[in-house]
């Protein structure tokens, strides 16, 4: 059998095959309240043939929102509607974890409660623009956190960790990249704090392992995983030292033993997936870019344990059955990635026997 098809055990759970469907940012949600729509309902359903799905970013407190009509997991309300997906899922026989994405600076006084200045390690602001309900703005000069607001973080993230599992998610990943916050903590380009969460490497690194050890006392460490991209550069976040600093991360997280460790491809020419799989115990789930082909290479080699895809699973919601069967991929509709409503999302053709 190919490796792609093999089931494999990744912390509690048993995936039936080892694609990864990637989160992916897709705008959907209701704007006001940030629950997922009905639409989300069946995009996650059509792709549960995935050994797992990994969903967008989700907020896990209002100031944690970055980006328009995105979903959130603190209130009762967005609890019931994923609750909503999860069956969907699980009525498929797929398995589901919970995205928990904290913005911090990379968002703007317009997408938060009561017209609040984003937050940060350091009051730095990023590069660029987000968008808003409004169209495009410049990123504002986001307000460093105080001591004392970091632990009200971590609980954040642990109560939002309690909400995804009521909501019949199978566990949660850590967003520990793109440039949100747990990142903006971790790197030293963002992190200028001289307290006990900046300067050194173990102070910078401690945001990171405080959120993760609160979502693995909630989950249990075999139902959390946590995404990196080291030198992905994204939302202009930067660290002097990079490969010492994930190193670093990579090694502390042996303690907390989370049952995956999500690499995503960069444009680095270093190679972080060798310099960090032996340091990690558990699975090693890596994508970014990948085809068919890599992906068996990578599973063969024994270089990735499960291969990860985004893009080919937006525009193929029955990319497993594609790959079996060696049938053609549908095109990519790059205009309604972040678009409203149905086109380009859950109107992408699958295949007649896989209906």
């Amino acid at each position: 059998m190919n490796a792609l098809y093999e089931n494999i055990r990744i912390g509690r759970h048993t995936l039936r095959n080892r694609l990864v469907m990637a989160p992916m940012t897709r705008s959907r949600a209701d704007d006001t309240s940030g629950t997922p729509s009905s639409l989300a309902v069946q995009y996650y359903a059509q792709r549960a043939d995935a050994g797992l799905i990994i969903t967008e970013g989700t907020f896990p407190s209002p100031m944690g929102k970055g980006y328009v009509r995105t979903p959130g997991i603190h209130s009762a309300a967005q609890i019931e509607a994923w609750k909503r997906v999860t069956d969907a899922v699980h009525a498929r026989g797929g398995l589901i974890f919970l995205q928990l994405m904290h913005c911090g600076r990379v968002s703007h006084p317009d997408l938060l409660p009561g017209h609040a200045t984003p937050v940060a390690p350091s009051a730095i602001a990023a590069a660029g623009k987000v968008f808003t309900a409004s169209g495009a703005q410049d990123f504002v000069v986001p307000r460093a956190l105080e001591t004392e607001e970091i632990p009200g973080i971590v609980e954040d993230y642990r109560r939002a960790t309690r909400h995804a599992l009521e909501a019949g998610f199978d566990g949660v990943e850590l967003h520990a990249a793109s440039g949100y916050l747990p990142e903006q903590f971790l790197s030293s380009g963002t992190n200028q704090r001289t307290d006990r969460y900046g300067g050194s490497l173990a102070n910078r690194a401690r945001f990171v392992l405080e959120v993760l050890t609160a979502m693995a006392d909630e989950a249990g460490s075999d139902r959390v995983g946590i995404k990196i991209a080291p030198e992905m550069g994204f939302n202009s976040v930067s660290d002097a030292s990079p490969q010492e600093t994930y190193q670093y991360l990579v090694q502390r997280l042996a303690v907390l033993k989370p049952a995956y460790l999500h690499v995503a491809r960069t444009q680095s020419t270093f190679n972080y997936r060798a310099l960090l799989q032996p340091l990690f115990d558990g699975a090693l789930l890596y994508g970014g870019g990948l085809n068919k082909e890599r992906a068996q290479s990578l599973i063969v080699e024994g270089e990735a344990d499960a291969a990860v895809f985004g893009s080919l699973y937006l525009a193929n919601p029955d990319l497993l059955q594609r790959f079996l069967t060696g049938a053609s991929l549908n095109m990519l509709e790059r205009d309604t990635f972040y678009s409203d409503g149905p086109n380009g999302y859950i109107d992408y053709p699958i295949l007649e026997n896989a209906r």
